[in-house]
């Protein structure tokens, strides 16, 4: 028996779920397949940091529009998923990264683009009274902030079930191909049948776009976090650095998260990830640099989660070239938390018209594609 509908949705993260509701929103039938549980991947390991500071020319007006997004939330999920607009600080802690930082303001000044302003030392310390004085100063958005990535997936998963998404978890995708003008897809036992597929299967967006005849070349990052013990609040921005690694913010709950790209590694059988303790200690330098007393805190959790990236670290937005009725939305690299809501509206116009306003040329899938023809 099949199972028609109007649109597919591969994939339970938080991409997937936005490009689903905000489907079902315009009038579409939509069927989410997720292999695991909603947010189980790279959604559910993030550090939610809602953030234009320091992204791509090519991604910014997804950003900026999503910013206004995340300060209305509600409106979209009945929820604000936790957003805290305590803005976020790139610290130069050298010469080449205070040039390199006045260097980028002046280029998205000169595009028209002023989210991002230069502070000197002073207003760093005002901001951020706990850091180790000595930095020359820092790059800062103050609209930008952070959310609760766990709020944020119970907000967008009711809100496609108030919406009439059927989602169907523990339900892996086992075949896919195109039948004239239809796609059929089978995942758990059951066959669906529809004109559209969107691909937001994150790590596993590789491998769906093989199945459909669209091999990408397209890589896996393993991106580490540790959280620390609950603290008094201390620390209002999400603190990064110019050329370090490093992520470092205060959550509601009063712990600390530390992350910043360091990769953990891959298990065998490429199903998850697992912690690289020697990294991970490595990574704590630059933390330590600026905030010393870190090391009295006791660290209660390391993890290390799973997310497509791609070589130029541009995600891949749009339809596919050689698989007509395939989108694809995935490999984030890493950054794709604050594009969800955007990048969401993106694919509901794709699906509705197959049509968008949005310019998606820097995220083409073509421009990853292979020779390689699908087994």
């Amino acid at each position: 028996m099949k199972a028609r509908t109007d649109l597919i949705v591969i994939g339970g993260g938080l991409h997937g779920l936005s490009a689903a509701l905000q489907s079902a929103r315009r009038g579409l039938r939509v069927v989410l397949l997720e292999g695991a549980f909603t947010g189980r991947h790279a959604s559910g390991a993030t550090a939610a940091g809602v953030r234009s500071l320091n992204r791509a020319v090519e991604e910014l007006p997804l950003s900026l529009e999503a910013q206004a997004q995340w300060e209305d939330m509600t409106t979209l999920v009945g929820d604000d998923c936790g957003f805290h607009a305590g803005g976020q600080v790139q610290v130069a802690m050298d010469a080449d990264a205070e040039a390199r930082i006045k260097a980028r303001i002046a280029r998205l000044e000169a595009l028209g683009m002023h989210h991002e302003c230069w502070i000197g030392p002073d207003r760093l310390a005002e901001l951020v009274p706990v850091m180790q004085p000595g930095a020359l100063g820092a790059a800062y958005v103050a609209r930008d902030g952070s959310a609760d990535p766990h709020r944020t997936i119970r907000a967008f998963r009711a809100a496609c079930l108030d919406t009439g998404v059927e989602i169907l978890e523990n339900h892996t995708v086992t075949w896919l191909a195109r039948e004239e003008t239809r796609w059929t897809v089978v995942a758990g036992g059951i066959t669906h049948v529809a004109p559209t597929v969107v691909n937001a299967a994150g790590a596993w967006g590789r491998q769906i776009a093989k199945l459909a005849g669209d091999p990408l070349d397209v890589g896996i990052k393993n991106s580490m976090m540790i959280v620390t013990e609950r603290c008094e609040p201390c620390l209002g921005p999400v603190i990064s650095a110019q050329n370090r690694k490093l992520s470092f913010k205060q959550t509601a709950d009063g712990t600390f998260l530390i992350g910043g790209g360091v990769q953990g590694r891959l298990r065998p059988g490429g199903g998850s990830a697992s912690v690289d303790f020697g990294a991970l200690s490595g990574a704590m330098s630059t933390t330590l640099a600026l905030f010393p007393w870190v090391a009295d805190l006791r660290l209660v959790r390391a993890w290390a989660g799973m997310e497509a990236a791609t070589a130029d670290l541009l995600p891949v937005i749009g339809p596919s070239r050689r698989a007509p009725g395939l989108i694809h939305v995935f490999g984030f690299s890493g950054h794709g938390f604050q594009l969800v809501p955007s990048v969401g509206r993106v694919i509901a116009d794709l699906a509705e018209t197959g049509r968008t306003r949005t310019e998606l040329s820097a995220f083409d899938p073509g421009r990853l594609a292979t020779n390689r023809k699908a087994a």
